[in-house]
């Protein structure tokens, strides 16, 4: 059945309501916690935080459906591509207009002597447990900064095919689970399923390696380190009818390149294991945070480094990494006002080194890139489309003192953040040469029936718009990916009869160049329909284009669903 010009096809476990091929599970909302934040151990249930999800399902907060946010079209900043060559400089020149700025609005931070017994010391952030590993670079972040070469080079043919299609697992009833992490080196694309991680051939599909894990998936970091080793946090067993949930306390390292688990490790609190919500990685320092406070672990050895003093009022809710580790540390009791601070660490000691904190009352933010530093957060619960974003807060992370307040509503822009659990899971923006390109909403285009949208530059140093714009054209979205030196990698979602295309916008002309074209069959765009930028993780690198979900669960109709796509030149 065709559907009309603006219904493109939809669905994807993960996508709004209404709109996928399976209904999202429901869940309850937790009862009202008696007091602050008190570490809870391994098979015990949360009673304060996220409500626990149901059997096998990914942990959730609020109620509704799982969160749908991709870690980083994950990250729209933060893989690392494999090499590639130069590139061309030919292709369209988009149009360039400019915007109205908003409002800059300047705070002061604490900036933390960097000397041992500085102003704070690690004495009142974190308890050592020995000195970390070297300095070992990560992948991430902004792994192609301003002032880099591009690499992605510009084929002579942009025309792609199917290089191949990964098939959902299979689950039994009603169960969903977590599928996030996504990782593309010179030699693999890995993806994690339900309870592994397997690496895939890049042309083939074939499997090169499988990391088999005794639990689901929780997260997975979107950084790598330069020979390819990334970490991810899951629970020690499968769910099963009784024991709905054993926690997401494990932590393991794992090597992309040689498909081996380094090592895995936990965190005895209290009566049991810590339980966390995220992981990441900079340099050779593994960081998981949630409701039960942090931890690190040295990334070579899995050696735990420091795990930060958690009281009645402050423990550190989840770290942002690549080039840069950040925390976000909330303070303050249950039910009273909260206080978000946002605190540059030492990575191998975890001492802070700067201090931004934020206005009372932003319960939840998420670290969009952390060199530089950038936070989003939902200020006053205003963003009003569950998207987390209400403003952007550019600090500088040497002396936390704010550079620039940016302004964008919820009813404009399209970014989202997840901010209650996975803080460092952004999608449809991207941060590079001193700039946050952001993806506006859906607008009517200038065919009837159709929509499109921009995507648009913010200085971060003075909030600003600055006036960039690159219009998606009729029928299509835009959303930006990462950065490529200086240049803007993004996606172009296509209208339901079109292809799909990854496009590169020079970072100084704003110059747009195809890269890549999906093919035009009305299968394969039925597929790609299926993983949307707001709700799929989206890789781009060397000419190829991976597109895959973050959650999976019982597939209905004729059960062709795939966890993973891939696109390039046969």
């Amino acid at each position: 059945m065709t559907q009309p010009p603006d219904q493109p096809p939809q669905g994807g476990y993960g996508a709004p309501q209404g709109q996928g091929p399976y209904p999202p599970p429901q869940f309850p909302p937790p009862p009202p916690p008696s007091g602050p934040p008190q570490p809870y151990g391994y098979g015990h249930p949360n009673p304060y935080g996220p409500p626990q999800p149901q059997y096998g399902a990914a942990p959730t907060p609020y109620g509704g459906p799982p969160h749908a946010q991709p870690p980083y079209g994950r990250p729209p900043y933060g893989h690392q591509p494999p090499p590639g060559g130069g590139r061309k400089r030919n292709g369209r020149m988009v149009a360039v207009a400019a915007v109205a700025a908003v409002a800059l609005l300047v705070g002061a931070g604490v900036w933390y002597a960097s000397t041992t017994g500085g102003a704070t010391g690690k004495d009142d952030r974190a308890d050592s447990a020995g000195p970390g590993g070297g300095n070992g670079e990560a992948g991430g972040g902004d792994p192609s900064a301003a002032g880099t070469e591009a690499r992605e080079r510009v084929p002579s043919d942009t025309a792609s095919e199917v290089l191949f299609q990964v098939p959902a697992p299979k689950v039994e009833g009603d169960a969903s689970y977590v599928v996030q992490g996504s990782w593309l080196t010179d030699r693999v694309y890995a993806k994690s399923g339900i309870a592994e991680v397997v690496g895939y051939d890049l042309d083939k599909g074939t499997k090169r390696w499988t990391v088999k894990l005794p639990g689901p998936v929780c997260d997975a970091s979107r950084h790598m380190t330069a020979d390819h080793r990334t970490a991810v946090l899951f629970q020690p067993a499968m769910p099963t009818e009784k024991k709905r949930s054993h926690g997401c306390s494990e932590v393991a390292v794992i090597d992309l390149e040689a498909g081996e688990k380094v090592w895995s490790g936990s965190v005895e609190r209290g009566a049991g294991k810590a339980v966390f919500s995220n992981v990441t990685l900079s340099g050779t320092t593994v960081a998981v945070g949630g409701v039960n406070g942090g931890a690190a672990f040295d990334l070579p050895t899995g050696d735990l480094l420091w795990s930060p003093k958690s009281d009645a009022t402050c423990y550190d809710a989840g770290y942002g990494g690549g080039p840069a580790l950040v925390v976000l540390r909330k303070c303050g009791e249950y039910g009273g006002e909260r206080q978000l601070r946002v605190q540059t660490l030492d990575a191998e000691t975890g001492r802070p080194l700067s201090e931004y904190r934020m206005t009372p009352g932003i319960d939840y933010a998420s670290i969009v890139s952390t060199e530089p530093l950038v936070v989003a957060a939902d200020a006053g619960d205003s963003a009003g489309d569950g998207s987390g974003i209400s403003d952007f807060f550019s600090v500088d992370g040497r002396t936390g003192e704010l550079r620039a307040r940016i302004t964008a509503p919820g009813d404009k822009y399209a970014a989202r953040c997840d901010g209650i659990m996975q803080i460092e899971n952004c999608s449809q923006l991207a941060v590079g040469n001193g700039k946050l390109y952001v993806a506006t909403e859906e607008h009517d285009g200038k065919a009837e029936h159709s929509r499109t949208n921009e995507i648009v530059a913010f200085d971060l140093g003075t909030g600003k718009q600055t006036g960039e714009r690159a219009d998606a054209g009729d029928g299509y979205t835009l959303a930006p990916l990462r950065m490529d030196g200086p240049d803007l990698i993004a996606y172009k979602r296509p209208p339901y009869d079109e292809s799909g295309q990854v496009v590169s916008i020079d970072g100084g002309s704003f110059e747009a160049t195809t890269l890549l074209e999906t093919p035009a069959d009305e299968t394969v765009r039925r597929t790609e329909a299926r993983f949307t930028p707001a709700y799929a993780e989206i890789l781009y690198g060397d000419g190829r284009l991976f597109m895959s979900r973050v959650f999976t669960g019982r597939l209905y109709g004729d059960g062709t669903e795939y966890l993973a796509v891939a696109f390039g030149a046969e």
